[in-house]
C-alpha cells in the first residue's frame, strides 16, 4: 500500500494526490451546491473554477496530436516490419472489436434483466434543444478516415485522421529504410520531449481536477442521479462488470497474464482518465503505464494505445447499450431481438468513429437511437448525470486500451516478464512524475566531485 500512496522520496504520489484532490472537490462542491451563494456560484465556480478546469482540459488537449503523431511514428519504425505492423494491426484490430462487441452485448442483456426506465414519470423534464443533433453516418465516418488535408486534420484534431495519415508515413519512411533514419531519430528525440511536457503538465493535474469536480457536483449536486437512479445503477454496474470481469477475462485467456498485476499497474491511467473522463487526454498516461509498469515495449504500445483511444470505446458502447434499452421502456417501445442486433452492430460501428473526448458519446447515441426509432429527444433524460458517467466510462475505454496493448505485445513476445510482475516498477516515473528529477541527479553528481 505504501508504495502506491508515496514515492521513493516519501512524498505523497500522483495518483494518491488527484484522488484526494477529487474527495475535496467532490465534498466543496456539495456543500456549494446546497448552500447556492451566489458571489461564489458567479465568480468562484463559474468563474475561478472554470478557468483553471478549461485550462488544464486545454493543456491535456494541447499534448495530444504532437504525442499521438510522435509516438506512432516512434511506434511504426520500431516495429521494423511492414508484415509484422500489418500482424500487429490486425490483431489490435481485431480485439478492439471484439471487446466492445462483448461490452455492448453484456450491457445489453443486463439492462433487459433489471429493466430500468420501466414507470418512468416524463414530468419536469426538459427536452428542448435535444433534438436535431447531427451525428455522421457509418459510411461518412470510414469514408473520413482518410483526410483530404492532413494540416487541416493535424488542425482540427481528427484523431482518426492523424492515425492514418501518420501509419501512412510511418510505413512510407520503412520503406525508404537507412535514408529515413535522421528522420526516425528526430521524430524519436519529439517524442521524448513531448513525455517531458507531459511531466511539466501532470504536475498541475490534482488543482485541475480539483476545480472540475468541485463545479461539476455545485452546478449539479448529488440530486441529479435520483430520476434517473436505475439508469445510473444499471450502467455503473455493466461498466465494472465489463472492465473487472470481462476484460480481465480476456486478458487471462488470451495471453496468461495476471489480471491482478495488470490492475494494479494500470490504475494510475484509470483515475486519470476518470478524473479527466477523456480517453484521448490519457495517451500519455496510459503509455506510461503499459511500457514502464508493465514492460511491454514501445514499440507495441506506441501503436496500440493511440489506435485504441481512438477506435475502442468499451464504455461508450455500454452507456450506448443501456441508455438504449432504459429510452424504450421509457417511450414503452418493444425493440424486439433484431432492433437490439441493430444496436450492437451500430454501437460498435459508431463507437470507432467516437472522439476520445468528453460528452462526445451522448452525440453519438443519437445515430444508434435513430436507427431503431426512438426518439433522440429522449438523451435529455440521462444528460443531467452523463458527465459522472463519462467519467468511469472512460477509466473503463482506458483499461480496455491496456488489455489490447498487452495482449497483442504477449503474443508478439515484446514484454517484459520481470517488469511485469516487479510490484515496484516505474512507481518513480509511471506513478509520481518528477519535474525536476533530472536536475536533482546533476546537483547531486556535482556535490559529489571535489573541488577544481
Amino acid at each position: 500500500m505504501g508504495a502506491t500512496l508515496r514515492d521513493g522520496d516519501g512524498k505523497l504520489s500522483l495518483t494518491t494526490r488527484i484522488l484526494l484532490a477529487m474527495g475535496a472537490g467532490l465534498v466543496l462542491g456539495v456543500i456549494l451546491n446546497m448552500a447556492q451563494i451566489a458571489f461564489i456560484n458567479t465568480h468562484v465556480v463559474g468563474g475561478l473554477f472554470y478557468m483553471i478546469g478549461r485550462m488544464f482540459v486545454n493543456a491535456l488537449q494541447m499534448l495530444v496530436v504532437p504525442l499521438v503523431f510522435f509516438s506512432l511514428i516512434t511506434g511504426v519504425a520500431g516495429i521494423g516490419d511492414i508484415r509484422i505492423l500489418g500482424r500487429v494491426g490486425g490483431k489490435s484490430f481485431a480485439l478492439y472489436l471484439a471487446t466492445t462487441g462483448t461490452a455492448i452485448a453484456v450491457a445489453i442483456l443486463i439492462a433487459l434483466a433489471v429493466a430500468p426506465g420501466d414507470g418512468f414519470v416524463m414530468d419536469g423534464i426538459d427536452t428542448a434543444g435535444i433534438a436535431g443533433r447531427d451525428a455522421p453516418s457509418v459510411w461518412d465516418t470510414f469514408a473520413a478516415i482518410v483526410p483530404r488535408n492532413p494540416f487541416a486534420a493535424f488542425a482540427g484534431g481528427e484523431m482518426l485522421q492523424i492515425i492514418c495519415y501518420t501509419i501512412i508515413l510511418g510505413v512510407a519512411a520503412l520503406m525508404l529504410a537507412e535514408r529515413s533514419t535522421p528522420f526516425v531519430q528526430a521524430c524519436e528525440y519529439m517524442n521524448e520531449l513531448m513525455m517531458k511536457v507531459v511531466q511539466i503538465v501532470m504536475a498541475f493535474a490534482p488543482y485541475g481536477v480539483f476545480c472540475l469536480i468541485a463545479k461539476t457536483f455545485t452546478e449539479q449536486g448529488v440530486g441529479l442521479f435520483i430520476p434517473v437512479m436505475s439508469y445510473v445503477l444499471v450502467l455503473v454496474g455493466a461498466l465494472l462488470l465489463h472492465m473487472f470481469g470481462t476484460l480481465m477475462l480476456f486478458l487471462k485467456l488470451i495471453s496468461g497474464l495476471n489480471p491482478i498485476i495488470f490492475l494494479k499497474k494500470i490504475r494510475p491511467a484509470q483515475v486519470f482518465a476518470f478524473s479527466t473522463a477523456s480517453s484521448n487526454a490519457t495517451i500519455p498516461v496510459t503509455l506510461r503505464c503499459v511500457t514502464e509498469r508493465m514492460g511491454v515495449n514501445n514499440s507495441v504500445a506506441a501503436f496500440t494505445v493511440p489506435f485504441g483511444a481512438t477506435i475502442n470505446m468499451d464504455g461508450t458502447a455500454i452507456m450506448q447499450g443501456v441508455a438504449t434499452v432504459f429510452l424504450a421502456n421509457v417511450y414503452g417501445i418493444d425493440l424486439g431481438l433484431g432492433g437490439y442486433v441493430t444496436v450492437i452492430a451500430m454501437a460498435v460501428l459508431a463507437s470507432i468513429g467516437t472522439a476520445g473526448v468528453p460528452g462526445v458519446g451522448l452525440v453519438m447515441l443519437t445515430m444508434v437511437l435513430g436507427q431503431v426509432g426512438l426518439p433522440i429527444e429522449g438523451i435529455a433524460l440521462i444528460l443531467g448525470v452523463d458527465r459522472l458517467m463519462d467519467m468511469i466510462r472512460t477509466a473503463v475505454n482506458i483499461t480496455g486500451d491496456a488489455v489490447v496493448t498487452a495482449i497483442v505485445a504477449r503474443g508478439e513476445a515484446q514484454i517484459d516478464m520481470e517488469v511485469y510482475a516487479d510490484p515496484l516498477a516505474g512507481d518513480r516515473t509511471g506513478d509520481d512524475l518528477h519535474i525536476d528529477e533530472d536536475a536533482e541527479l546533476i546537483l547531486a553528481e556535482a556535490a559529489q566531485k571535489p573541488a577544481q
